[in-house]
């Protein structure tokens, strides 16, 4: 098989993040659930705007965030996912590719706006999210480039891409190329209501090995299979699975194959400032990991690292190279 030219590439929602702080009350004054991640419609993002307190703008997306953690990392990276042809689009587009990360997708001409985020962070540095998808649910199986699939060592997808039709097809059609290709295929479960949503189109991916790696937070597991049992859920997910990390905050990670349960310490912190994006950057650490060679305990203290990192300042993106950081913990990749 040939060298891959991307260690990973991602597909996925192509989406602007405005971050603020808020105090829980504002949460429920505005009926947002803490932590979960709500669809909005352009109105109700008007009226989310309007209300909060003063924010800072900067790209994201689950799979986008990851993409720029790779390339932090120093590996090769790629990304797929869909903006218009507006300001907030090329905002995207340029911090993407100035994060060494190769965007090629064509932008729309018209249509709905550039996808964007309200993320509110309480004082105890939980998120809760309000997503407007626009441009992103443009995203269609026409913006897939085999080349690039077929190029790639792992193709990572997240959950959310479930909700837009089209996307889901070109999410099918990537993960049938890489396969064809001999590469794998990786998938993020991204929110526990998003599992809830399509529990069982989930499932069938994972049993159907449509999906190689998964990765999942102990609510997604929960969701997942219905139980409140974290034993339980991680038995069902070692049967389904042909591997799986399944991230737990401060209690660290397991990874979940047919070859066992393998328990990963996290990384000490001194403060959480906003975990947004720390399962994103977990995921990046893992597949950089498994891309170079590393067993899958390396390949999870990267992981861990790369989300020590991100939830000890505000925004979703490494604000220092993984690489140096992962150099000075003894983590060479």
């Amino acid at each position: 098989m040939a060298q891959p030219r991307y260690d990973v590439l991602g597909i996925g929602n192509a989406i602007v993040d405005v971050i603020a702080r808020a105090e829980d009350d504002f949460l429920v004054a505005q009926g947002m659930h803490k932590g979960g991640m709500a669809l909005i419609d352009e109105a109700r993002a008007a009226a989310i705007y309007a209300a909060m307190g003063p924010a800072v703008e900067s790209s994201g997306g689950s799979a986008a965030n990851t993409i720029v953690g790779v390339a932090s990392f120093g590996a090769r990276a790629a990304f797929v996912g869909k903006v218009k042809d507006d300001e907030l689009g090329r905002t995207f587009a340029h911090d993407i590719r100035a994060a060494n990360v190769a965007f090629d997708v064509t932008p729309a001409k018209d249509g709905p706006s550039t996808a964007r985020c309200y993320i509110m962070v309480t004082p105890d540095g939980e998120r809760t999210m309000n997503t407007y998808l626009g441009a992103a649910q443009e995203l269609q199986p026409g913006d897939i480039d085999e080349a690039a699939i077929a190029n790639a060592a792992v193709t990572y997808l997240e959950g959310y891409l479930w909700d837009p039709p089209q996307a889901k097809e070109a999410f099918v059609k990537a993960a049938a190329i890489a396969h064809k290709a001999g590469r794998q295929v990786a998938l993020t479960l991204s929110d526990s209501f998003c599992v809830d949503r399509y529990r069982a189109e989930f499932l069938d991916l994972i049993q159907k090995g449509i999906v190689d790696i998964v990765f999942a937070n102990e609510h997604e597991l929960h969701s997942l299979y219905e139980t409140a049992d974290f034993e339980t859920g991680v038995k069902a997910l070692q049967q389904d699975a042909r591997l799986a990390v399944v991230t737990r905050s401060a209690k660290g990670c397991m990874v979940v194959s047919g070859e066992g349960l393998e328990a990963v310490n996290a990384v000490p912190i001194e403060q959480v400032a906003d975990v947004t994006g720390a399962g994103d950057l977990f995921a990046a650490g893992f597949l950089v990991g498994l891309a170079r060679g590393q067993d899958r305990r390396d390949a999870a203290r990267l992981g861990a690292l790369a989300a020590a990192e991100v939830i000890q300042h505000i925004g979703a993106r490494p604000a220092v190279s993984l690489k140096a950081l992962a150099a000075d913990s003894g983590l060479a990749v």
